[in-house]
């Protein structure tokens, strides 16, 4: 198992809970606007604060299985639940094992996942392992290739939001809005597969510490308010919950 990073405490990535996060490092995604490179590359795992500011960051050498298990028991009565994050967390082997340890531990365990792996996500929520899923939807999924994953196969993404859709637990889908990857026949796309969805999430690009900054240099990538809210408004007919973050 590559822990990456533990933020101690979140208000905003568990809806409703205080939580942790725990950053699982590796991704067999490439997407340019990922704003966590380190993890994406696996290149160095390291304690984020509270606030989760680069000057708050503390390098290890190793974060251990151990050291998290010990963070978990001494916060116990202070947070409401655990977000395992990456990278891409359901490419770890160890991920059902490390599911297992923090529900014995009963917190509540939400997925971000990009859901290029179906079946580990279904024997997570078959098995009880999972609470909540935020599944990431980059573009329609035929058009993952080349930006986002040489030779994606978009059945397993497809897949993984059947299998989402279809569980008894909470979720969302959530897309970034940058260009290429989105405009309004994309969202259309998306929302053909989503459609009588929980919750769409629109997110608004964050322009800083991104794994490809020269995607950047061309032309105009980031969808502007005007734009967003253009798709909300579609959205919002299709889905039972659309917002903006």
């Amino acid at each position: 198992m590559f822990i990456g990073g533990l933020q101690k405490n979140s208000l905003i990535d568990y809806p409703g809970k205080v939580s942790c996060v725990l950053f699982l490092s590796g991704c067999n995604f490439d997407c340019p606007y990922c704003h966590n490179p380190e993890l994406a590359n696996s290149s160095f795992p390291c304690f984020l604060s509270e606030n989760n500011t680069s000057e708050n960051k503390i390098n290890e050498n190793k974060i251990s299985e151990n050291k998290i298990n010990d963070f978990l028991e001494r916060r116990k009565g202070f947070l409401d639940g655990v977000v395992i994050s990456g990278g891409e967390p359901t490419i770890q082997k160890d991920l059902v094992s490390l599911c297992e340890k923090i529900k014995r531990m009963d917190y509540p365990v939400k997925l971000d996942t990009n859901g290029s792996r179906p079946q580990v996500i279904k024997k997570l929520i078959n098995r009880g392992l999972v609470d909540y899923v935020a599944m990431d939807i980059k573009t329609d999924p035929y058009s993952y290739s080349p930006l986002i994953q040489k030779d994606c196969n978009a059945d397993d993404i497809i897949s993984s939001i059947r299998i989402i859709m279809e569980s008894t637990i909470p979720y969302e889908f959530k897309t970034t809005c940058i260009k290429p990857l989105v405009d309004i026949n994309v969202i259309k796309n998306i929302l053909n597969l989503i459609k009588g969805s929980m919750l769409y999430a629109l997110q608004r690009f964050n322009n800083t510490g991104v794994l490809h900054p020269e995607f950047f240099r061309k032309n105009n990538r980031i969808c502007n308010d005007d734009e967003i809210m253009y798709f909300k408004s579609v959205a919002r007919q299709w889905v039972k919950k659309c917002i903006v973050r």
